[in-house]
């Protein structure tokens, strides 16, 4: 019985806050972040700290939840720092292909420059990880995410990174400048006009993957949310709200 009230508040909280979205059923949505529902202070349940091999101690980016008005989200305060926040959750995209989220960003990363290693920085994204089939993965390819790793740590073998750029112009696609092909940015937000804004996104995950890869996708793995600065060394604020996969009905 606690769990069912659990699902049905964490429900009527992503209803209400992801996107303004029409009513939808309850077998229409998986919950991945239900910021909303969390107390002020503590991290997010089942969200844990992703952090890579060469942002150690003190070279990590913030996390906590604040309030925002009238409801909860998570901050994250990157100050030439870079980690994010990880939740594991298996979804189907032929089932659940649409992903709902808000984000608000203080300012954007001045210098960032997705071409670029040395300015590889955002003052947010979303990623989103996919599972890893060897049966379908060329030797090749197979020893360079193995070098990957070597270098980055526990990378995933293919994601994309939904990203809120200084320029790039909306709607790019392409390839990481630290990850390869086994990362491509989607720019969704540029600039500054919407900036100290809460922003609405909606993307078909299932249609992104088949245009960045150009095959069907795996099913998900998990999702990450971050804000890093330590390319650039400058300072950036985010505040993430709710996100769901949704059917596309």
């Amino acid at each position: 019985m606690q769990r069912a009230f659990t699902h049905v508040v964490l429900f009527a909280a992503l209803v209400l806050s992801v996107c303004d979205a029409p009513l939808v059923k309850a077998e229409d949505i998986v919950v991945v972040g239900a910021f909303s529902s969390v107390a002020k202070g503590s991290l997010p349940p089942d969200w844990k700290p992703l952090i890579f091999k060469k942002q150690k101690g003190a070279n990590q980016t913030e996390y906590a939840v604040v309030r925002d008005g009238k409801t909860t989200v998570v901050r994250a305060e990157s100050r030439a720092t870079a980690s994010g926040l990880e939740h594991e959750v298996t979804v189907d995209l032929k089932e659940y292909p649409v992903l709902r989220w808000r984000w608000k960003v203080e300012h954007v990363v001045a210098s960032g420059d997705p071409n670029r290693k040395d300015k590889d920085d955002y003052a947010a994204r979303v990623y989103v990880t996919f599972e890893y089939e060897p049966d379908k993965t060329s030797f090749a390819k197979k020893l360079k995410y193995k070098t990957t790793r070597l270098l980055f740590g526990d990378v995933p073998f293919g994601a994309i990174s939904y990203v809120w750029d200084s320029r790039t112009p909306v709607g790019t696609v392409m390839d990481s400048p630290h990850m390869g092909d086994f990362v491509k940015l989607v720019v969704v937000e540029n600039g500054s006009a919407r900036v100290g804004q809460w922003v609405d996104e909606e993307r078909n995950v299932y249609e992104d993957y088949r245009r960045a890869f150009g095959n069907d996708p795996p099913r998900v793995e998990g999702v990450v949310i971050m804000t890093d600065t330590d390319n650039t060394g400058e300072h950036a604020t985010a505040f993430y709200g709710d996100l769901a996969f949704v059917t596309a009905r």
